[in-house]
């Protein structure tokens, strides 16, 4: 399979199981925003943290360089799916400065996680 197509598709699952989890607890959302907006980027860090896995441990050379490029696809899968959901005629619509405050800033967690996995499989 190709590396950009598997990692889109990752990226797609990484967007997709954090938006079904806050679907989900969207009552909690309602009823308790702080208790929310904490689950949620614990949420967000545990599923990047699975997908680096499956995703570094095939592979032996040029670590640094794949956390690079694979933070980045996963970032801006996430980016770009959530600009047409929430930033359009939907029923989730915000502005970009209020996505940016509530959701778009968590992503960066999305970012973090595979280049810091890059630097630390590369030592070993």
């Amino acid at each position: 399979m190709n590396k950009y197509i598997k990692l889109v598709g990752f990226g797609f699952f990484i967007w997709l199981i954090p938006f079904l989890i806050s679907l989900l607890i969207l009552p909690v959302r309602n009823e308790n925003r702080v208790l929310f907006e904490s689950i949620m980027p614990v949420v967000v860090v545990f599923v990047v943290v699975v997908f680096s896995l499956l995703y570094f441990k095939k592979l032996e050379k040029n670590l640094v360089q794949e956390g690079i490029i694979t933070g980045i696809i996963w970032f801006l899968t996430s980016i770009l799916i959530d600009l047409i959901m929430f930033l359009t005629e939907t029923p989730w619509h915000m502005s970009i400065i209020d996505y940016m405050m509530d959701i778009g800033l968590t992503y960066l967690i999305i970012l973090i996680i595979p280049i810091g996995s890059g630097f630390l499989l590369n030592k070993h």
